[in-house]
């Protein structure tokens, strides 16, 4: 369907047209987020140069000011038009959900590294980034130390870029979250005690071969924003 022919229903998809007349209330509902996928739905882009795929997994962290919001990319921006591209490769593929994923992935790993947990981590993990992880726990096992992470919030979520080669596509979400660190060595006394004092910010690569059947994507790279 061509763009313009999206654009001229008011940012709206068809359904939210046909059940208006059900209940008022439940087009209200479904507003905030149905109509973040409207323009998401498109004939194929142009391919833009993958960038994703060189990134040095890192787990270095730096404070910065906060900003709120997890708002997805309109689709008529650069970034929005790179989005577009993976929209039209997967079509189990949503912005609004993917950011959704992403977040609960945030915390899954955060916790997970902290505990040492390998099983949790290694299924939201590429192999590189899985062994640079698991090198980190084992250097704790062997120095008997425990660290214990809290996320107090994660205050925002916000797509950076995305770009697509081939099958394989990478997104970058930057996070900021208000986060405690406690380090303790073996005999439970606190080596380190790292509660923030600004906002922490993540740029996280996530990554997937748009045709496996696996609908995970993946930590491929790490840094601070």
């Amino acid at each position: 369907m061509p763009v313009n022919a999206l654009q001229t229903i008011g940012g709206f998809p068809i359904s939210l047209v046909i059940f208006a007349g059900i209940a008022l209330f439940l087009v209200l509902r479904l507003r905030s987020v149905l109509g973040k996928r409207v323009g998401f739905e498109r004939p194929p882009l142009r391919p833009a140069p993958f960038s994703g795929a060189d990134a040095v997994p890192t787990l270095e962290r730096r404070g910065l000011n906060a900003i709120s919001g997890r708002q997805v990319p309109d689709p008529s921006s650069d970034l929005g038009t790179r989005l577009m591209q993976i929209v039209n490769r997967a079509a189990d593929f949503d912005p609004p959900a993917f950011l959704q994923s992403a977040e609960a992935g945030f915390r899954t790993i955060v916790l997970a590294f902290a505990a040492g947990d390998r099983a949790a981590l290694r299924p939201l993990l590429t192999d590189t980034v899985f062994q640079t992880f698991d090198a980190a726990i084992s250097a704790r096992e062997s120095a008997n130390e425990r660290h214990q992470t809290e996320i107090k919030s994660i205050i925002s979520a916000t797509i950076e870029d995305a770009q697509l080669l081939g099958d394989q596509a990478a997104i970058i979400v930057r996070f900021i979250s208000d986060q405690t660190t406690t380090t303790q060595n073996a005999q439970g006394d606190t080596l380190h005690s790292g509660d923030s004092t600004a906002d922490i910010v993540d740029l996280w690569t996530f990554e997937r071969n748009l045709k496996s059947k696996d609908p995970i994507w993946r930590l491929a790279a790490a840094r601070s924003g």
